[in-house]
């Protein structure tokens, strides 16, 4: 007979890739206590995250922007190329734009900064193995003035005609959607609207399903690109 439950979770791979040893074994020490989380190792460049990678099987990878050999833009394109469905979430000191959109090009499904409170990074870790973008706060301006430019992604928008209130959207969607495009977070479109956070994640969710979008950050551009902002 099986020892295991028929709701058992199974813990998210992790490689942790950072060029500061302190740093990256401090991060895997802290998330290796938190639950739904197996640190399967450790990298300290782009290569040796690519080459563990291929051994060990991670199904999200933390990765820092700078470091030598190897970084984390040049390791994230090659890595997305090979294990495609390898999640990768950028950890970084770094907000300058240039990196955040390169990072995005690139194929990284989120990007946090370092001080971000070690329960909520593996709740990211965990939302990003789920399909859920992940952006912070203190990025995601940058990132939303960045979306009228051309910004390649890996898979092309839907195209539409008509308006997207035509389309489906609700009144409420429509306000949660146009938030969303001024880069505020969940928590502070609540705030705006009176709502729950949980009723804003249940808007931002009908959204994508309904406009048949991956993400937030393709809403944004898909809402822009149709002339409702």
């Amino acid at each position: 007979m099986s020892d295991e439950t028929p709701n058992q979770i199974t813990a998210v791979r992790l490689l942790i890739t950072d060029d500061q040893r302190l740093l990256r074994e401090g991060i895997a020490s802290l998330l290796s206590l938190q639950a739904g989380i197996e640190v399967v190792g450790t990298a300290a460049n782009g290569q040796e995250a690519l080459d563990k990678t291929q051994t060990l099987k991670p199904e999200v990878i933390l990765m820092d922007v700078r470091m030598p050999v190897m970084d984390g833009v040049a390791a994230t394109t090659l890595i997305k190329r090979q294990f495609p469905a390898c999640q990768i979430l950028m950890l970084t000191t770094f907000d300058d734009e240039e990196y955040v959109i390169e990072a995005l090009k690139a194929g990284a499904s989120g990007y946090l900064l370092k001080t971000i409170p070690e329960d909520d990074l593996a709740q990211a870790i965990i939302a990003v193995h789920k399909g859920i973008y992940q952006l912070d706060p203190a990025v995601a301006q940058k990132v939303v003035a960045s979306l009228g430019k051309a910004m390649p992604l890996q898979q092309p928008l839907p195209t539409s005609n008509s308006s997207l209130a035509s389309g489906g959207l609700t009144e409420r969607e429509l306000e949660v959607l146009k938030l969303t495009s001024q880069g505020l977070s969940n928590g502070e479109i609540a705030r705006k609207l009176s709502i729950s956070e949980g009723t804003v994640k249940n808007h931002i969710s009908n959204i994508l399903s309904r406009l048949g979008l991956r993400d937030r950050i393709q809403a944004i551009i898909y809402a822009r690109e149709n002339g409702l902002f």
